[in-house]
């Protein structure tokens, strides 16, 4: 008992102390946040404007999962696994030819033994700081370097709510091809080629940086929640076994007071 009881105290140390550590990095991710939305909505405003979307004979879907390469934050990460497998059964079920790209290292393991031949990428590293825009930018370059020619995707990340509370979503990419090819897209004046390239490129780069800083915030309030959590159980453990001990003593005592007492009448 003793021993257990030296070790839950040392455990509840430890949830302490990560607890504080999250709590610091939740407060900046969330200053973070706010600005980070503006690339999110952003970045989508020709797509919705121009109704983009493509084409049914179109095959080749792309997902993009984006968790990170740390745990002790709940279900954050299986969430998106659960997510993913239900995009990946429903999009082959529909003859879709399916790749996904795993940001972030838990991401992988989750999907390894059931999905493993569906991977293309998988990008880790992630979580260990703030992601940046250069983050974005280095696995939106890997990518669209990457060979596979998707012909529209999904990112699927964890939007922050609140402390308490996040939700699995998804925001939709498209390739060049399909953007240039959709006939909504007259509304606009003649768009140079080019700059419509560029465009998509940085729409992707754009979303992949705001579900990055989403799916951060959610993550280290997920951590923060799951550490406040794990120290309350400690609490009570050490309640529960203090008191377990405390009586074990007190019968030690009661019967070698008895066994003194015996003895002495005998005597």
């Amino acid at each position: 008992v003793t021993r257990r009881l030296k070790s839950i105290k040392n455990i509840q140390k430890i949830t302490k102390s990560m607890k504080m550590v999250s709590a610091a990095k939740y407060a900046r991710a969330e200053r973070e946040l706010k600005p980070a939305r503006i690339y999110g909505t952003g970045a989508l405003s020709l797509y919705e404007k121009a109704e983009i979307k493509a084409p049914e004979d179109k095959k080749k879907h792309l997902l993009i999962g984006v968790s990170s390469d740390r745990g002790l934050c709940g279900a954050i990460h299986t969430s998106i696994a659960k997510t993913l497998k239900n995009e990946i059964t429903n999009l082959s079920n529909a003859g879709k030819e399916v790749m996904v790209v795993g940001v972030g290292d838990k991401i992988r393991g989750l999907l390894q033994r059931t999905h493993g031949n569906y991977f293309l990428l998988t990008f880790k590293e992630v979580g260990r700081r703030p992601p940046s825009f250069g983050d974005a930018s280095v696995i939106a370059l890997e990518l669209l370097n990457s060979g596979f020619e998707f012909d529209e995707g999904s990112v699927i990340y964890n939007r922050f709510r609140s402390v308490i509370s996040y939700k699995t979503d998804e925001k939709p990419i498209f390739s060049f091809e399909t953007v240039a090819g959709s006939e909504s897209l007259s509304i606009y004046d003649d768009i140079d080629a080019d700059v419509l390239r560029n465009y998509q490129e940085f729409t992707l780069a754009n979303i992949l940086y705001y579900s990055l800083k989403e799916s951060t915030t959610s993550e280290q309030s997920a951590r923060m929640t799951a550490m406040d959590n794990a120290s309350k159980n400690a609490s009570e453990m050490i309640d529960k076994l203090t008191l377990t001990f405390n009586r074990t003593r007190q019968a030690v005592i009661t019967k070698e007071l008895i066994e003194i007492i015996s003895g002495a009448a005998a005597l």
